[in-house]
């Protein structure tokens, strides 16, 4: 097993011009961008207090906890096949059967529900802590604990746990960690790919992930409160890619 190494300390630029973005959207929240194209890493962060606030990481969960469940063998493979238990759900995609790749495209919680309740209490929080996640408390009188339990993060702990994702440096098997990079891609062009996933818990949405590029990985968290709810969650993609496109991360629409 490998020790999960912390990022190289980068000075912190608070990005101002960022605001204006957030303003069209009118939404409220903080981002947090680590660039790794240059030599000297950059970290810029909007509204840096909140980026230091730990909150639910929602679905943006996902990605640590299938490394749990791969690890413990409670999913064998990208090819098991979860059967749909015949709930209905507020999301249509999520009354079928799932596999970890249509679960986490899907951000199918039920499949993740029985991940929690397979890994138990005592295993997630040993997990939890040898990657330094956030507070690390799988506590809460919930099956969810990842949405309505205790489990919080900040903006800035996500980074820093992508990066070593990124690196193949969690204490996981690298095939894993290969995996689940893979189930991450949400998008690619001829030389960069966008892998990424959202988080939303009723009252504050994410988008976590990075872009590669050959130059380097640009490393990114989002979260911004959803007052509106459904309505407000577009904005969460919108304004993280409004941004990455304001430093070159993404390309322009």
């Amino acid at each position: 097993m490998l020790a999960a190494s912390a990022s190289a300390q980068v000075e912190i630029q608070s990005e101002l011009d960022w605001q204006r973005i957030f303003d069209d959207f009118a939404a409220n929240g903080t981002i947090v961008v680590l660039d790794k194209r240059q030599t000297q890493a950059e970290m810029r962060v909007w509204n840096q207090a909140r980026s230091q606030q730990r909150l639910p990481p929602a679905s943006t969960f996902k990605i640590p906890h299938v490394l749990f469940a791969l690890d413990a063998g409670v999913v064998k493979d990208e090819f098991q096949v979860f059967p749909w238990d015949g709930v209905q759900r507020t999301f249509a995609d999520h009354n079928q059967d799932q596999d970890l790749r249509s679960s986490m495209r899907t951000s199918a919680v039920w499949v993740y529900e029985l991940f929690g309740e397979q890994i138990g209490q005592d295993k997630a929080r040993e997990y939890l802590s040898c990657i330094d996640y956030g507070n690390a408390d799988p506590t809460g009188n919930t099956s969810t604990y990842w949405i309505d339990g205790n489990l919080r993060i900040t903006a800035q702990e996500q980074v820093s746990f992508l990066e070593k994702l990124y690196l193949n440096q969690l204490p996981f098997d690298e095939a894993d960690q290969r995996l689940v990079k893979d189930l991450m891609i949400v998008e690619a062009g001829r030389d960069w790919i966008l892998r990424a996933k959202t988080g939303w818990e009723g009252q504050i949405g994410w988008w976590v992930g990075w872009v590669e590029w050959p130059a380097g990985p640009v490393f990114f968290a989002l979260n911004i409160d959803t007052p509106n709810r459904l309505e407000d969650l577009h904005k969460r993609e919108a304004i993280t890619r409004k941004v990455l496109q304001s430093i070159a991360a993404l390309p322009g629409t």
